[in-house]
């Protein structure tokens, strides 16, 4: 038994702000299929922010003390999954350089954010996992996030597992590779920019005619899931790791519960 579970790595889950907020499901769903790929999870309690928002916003001071808060409570871990292209990128690109300059945190930051992974990549690339035995008779259609594709190289991954679930046709979605308009706090601050490019995302959504709409970050599927619904499409919007995990039969993403 305690070879058994040596074998298994100790993954830390950071389940993000907007998931504990507003769609535990990821999270569940992300737990159901690390355990599925042999891992041992553990969610921290200490876990909060990233610190994205602050440090996108210039409150420096405020993200950096959040940046520690995750490097202490997430530390013990050999790997840091996230369920977020956006976090993932915001722990493994900008932590070393927040932290550098404090000698009590920099190395631990660099340390960290090495063993940090977006949850497809981590499953694909480090676990060599795919679900088996898994149906999802539908078909979709996937939108990269900026920050997942960009910094983190979040493409093949998602498709290459989503591809083993039976029954399931991807079909391509022009403009994959757009911004949806969401940006985070871009929405916020330039509200009328961002709705146009979302209102030009939400059309070739429609255009694909598939029956669901799968990414990697929630809040890009809350902005396309809600211009999706005041156009009236009939598109449903799920995070990849739901439909990976056979959950993407519930209601979807601001649909009611």
């Amino acid at each position: 038994m305690a070879e058994q579970q040596a074998t298994r790595p100790a993954v830390g889950l950071f389940v993000t702000c907007l998931v504990d907020a507003i769609r535990p499901e990821i999270g569940f769903a992300a737990l159901q299929l690390l355990e599925e790929a042999g891992c041992r999870v553990s969610v921290p309690e200490r876990q909060t922010c990233c610190g994205q928002p602050g440090y996108n916003s210039g409150a420096t001071d405020a993200a950096t003390a959040l940046a520690r808060q995750f490097v202490d409570a997430f530390e013990p871990f050999e790997h840091v999954v996230v369920p977020s292209g956006s976090c993932a990128g915001m722990i493994r690109h900008h932590y070393p350089e927040m932290l550098a300059a404090e000698p009590a945190y920099a190395e631990r930051a660099r340390t960290v954010a090495g063993r940090t992974h977006e949850i497809t990549d981590y499953l694909h690339t480090v676990r060599g996992f795919r679900p088996s035995g898994r149906t999802l008779k539908a078909s979709a259609t996937y939108h990269d996030s900026c920050a997942g594709l960009r910094e983190l190289g979040i493409h093949a991954q998602p498709r290459a597992m989503l591809g083993a679930l039976d029954g399931l046709e991807l079909r391509k979605l022009d403009g994959d590779n757009v911004c949806c308009g969401f940006g985070g706090t871009f929405c916020v601050k330039y509200p009328a920019i961002s709705n146009v490019i979302v209102d030009e995302k939400a059309a070739a959504i429609e255009r694909t005619g598939a029956d669901l709409l799968l990414a990697g970050d929630l809040g890009c599927l809350m902005n396309m899931a809600g211009k999706l619904h005041r156009r009236g499409a009939r598109t449903r919007c799920f995070h990849t790791v739901e439909a990976l995990a056979g959950m993407a039969s519930g209601p979807a993403i601001g649909e009611a519960r």
